[in-house]
């Protein structure tokens, strides 16, 4: 053989039954200990090309080579499995991590079992070390784990033949809050994995038949009471060669909250919105249709709810001015919001209503829309114009208040039409003015035309000339728009003459 030294002469039988499975490595020891013999594949799982590597016997084994138990404990002395071999003992499957003595953080994993052949009592027993190099799917299982364990996805494995838990990451604790030792050593059912899970019994019988579980919602039980709700999926694995099952989770905790609070503020902001006492609608930005109004909304236009839902303003004709509507609608388009255009809506029985109109684009259910905010003017409107009806009234002959009353009453018609004066003295003509001072003075346009000797008819265009250019409409506002400037007219100067 060209795989070492030649082995004792023993039968053919026994050759047979040695290199039946020369995957695995063989090494030999006679009765007194010595290592007599090895094959390629024991050399080379031993990182050695040569027998005397190995030590020469179980003594110089030991020296060459440190062996530790899967738990990182070292084996005494006598409890290698060669030494074992040696003092006669039986040597079932054992798994050991073997590293050797000169280079500790070199590792390797090999499983080994005794063989003891006897040479038909003509020669001494042989025995036989029978190692299977395990070292690729302990390397394996390893990343397994540290993947397992560093995934920040939580997960758990459960042994397939009695459904208990060996293994649970840090996601899975970070997610619940249990400790790893209150999960392992529990079964599935302990920890009531699908008890509030519509399709529990479902994912139970896969479970136990070892078959892929899919993802499904479920209600996880905390420790500290309570549950988190999760997507949970099982996966058949095998975990040093035993059947298991890997559970992933989900967690939909967080959009469960997030949903919650949702619904909350939308029932919050539906039940205010109704409830409001301002008028108020939503529509789409898209068609302007209303999609929502509440009870304000429908008794200021004297529509129905039903009436208004589903329709425009334009179909309903709801505001007197199209231009306007218009106008608004192209400015949320663009995305400028509304703020107290004053707008006036066509009731549906034909009256109107002042109103001062805001609107805003927002999003509701992943979708543009309109936020009209009304309110309702119209009184006030009356108001006003019956107090700037009222103070014009008042205003007709001024000759009898005094300065202080009468620039208080003009400051007040000004506040209440919201209008200032749309021309200055100097704005004026001459005959303008002289116009002016006559009318402060109380004439009429008889006493005017004999005065200035202006026919009738040339002082009623002056006169009207004069409304136009300061803006009024009456003889009362004329004298209130000289008084707020401080013209009486009694110290004009007249020029009188002739005028077509």
């Amino acid at each position: 053989m060209s795989d070492g030294p030649q082995p004792p002469n023993v039968n053919r039988n026994v050759l047979r039954e040695l290199v039946a499975g020369l995957s695995d490595g063989i090494i030999l020891i006679d009765p007194e200990g010595a290592i007599s013999w090895a094959n390629s594949a024991a050399l080379r799982m031993h990182r050695v090309s040569t027998i005397e590597e190995l030590g020469g016997d179980a003594a110089g084994y030991r020296q060459a080579f440190t062996l530790r138990y899967r738990n990182n404990h070292l084996l005494d002395e006598g409890q290698y499995p060669i030494e074992r071999l040696v003092c006669g003992e039986t040597v079932d499957e054992v798994t050991v991590e073997i590293s050797p003595a000169a280079d500790l953080d070199l590792v390797w994993v090999h499983t080994v079992r005794s063989l003891i052949i006897a040479d038909a009592g003509v020669r001494p027993d042989v025995l036989a070390l029978v190692i299977r190099d395990e070292t690729p799917l302990f390397e394996a299982e390893e990343r397994f784990e540290r993947a397992f364990n560093a995934n920040p996805a939580p997960g758990l494995i459960c042994r397939l033949d009695d459904l208990r838990f060996i293994r649970v990451n840090q996601g899975f604790v970070e997610m619940t809050n249990y400790a790893k030792e209150d999960v392992i050593g529990k079964t599935v059912d302990e920890m009531g994995l699908f008890a509030n899970c519509d399709t529990g019994e479902d994912a139970l019988a896969k479970l136990v038949e070892g078959r892929l579980i899919r993802q499904r919602e479920a209600l996880i039980p905390l420790p500290s009471g309570g549950d988190r709700l999760v997507i949970i999926a099982g996966e058949p694995i095998a975990v040093g060669e035993e059947p298991c099952m890997l559970f992933t989770f989900a967690d939909l905790d967080a959009r469960r909250k997030a949903q919650n609070a949702l619904r909350q503020s939308e029932e919050r902001f539906s039940k205010s919105f109704r409830l409001s006492p301002a008028p108020a609608a939503i529509s789409r930005l898209g068609d302007f249709v209303f999609t929502e109004v509440n009870d304000a909304f429908a008794q200021l236009s004297g529509y129905s709810l039903q009436e208004i839902i589903g329709k425009t303003a334009s179909e309903l004709r709801l505001w007197d001015d199209v231009a306007a509507r218009r106008a608004m609608e192209k400015k949320l388009v663009d995305n400028m919001p509304l703020r107290d255009e004053v707008l006036r809506m066509k009731q549906k029985d034909g009256s109107m209503a002042d109103c001062l109109v805001s609107a805003e684009r927002v999003e509701i259910s992943d979708q543009q829309c309109v936020i009209w905010s009304l309110q309702d003017v119209t009184e006030r409107s009356r108001s006003e114009a019956e107090l700037i009806e009222a103070i014009e009234s008042v205003m007709t002959d001024t000759s009898w208040f005094s300065r202080s009353i009468v620039d208080r009453l003009a400051t007040l018609r000004q506040v209440s039409n919201g209008k200032g004066p749309s021309a200055q003295l100097l704005d004026l003509s001459e005959r303008e003015r002289e116009v002016l001072a006559l009318i402060c003075r109380g004439q009429s346009d008889a006493e005017m035309s004999e005065t200035l000797h202006l026919s009738r008819n040339t002082i009623r265009n002056h006169v009207a000339s004069l409304y136009a250019k300061i803006g009024v409409n009456r003889r009362s506002a004329v004298v209130i728009w000289a008084r707020e400037r401080g013209f009486t007219g009694m110290s004009m100067p007249m020029k009188t003459g002739k005028s077509t």
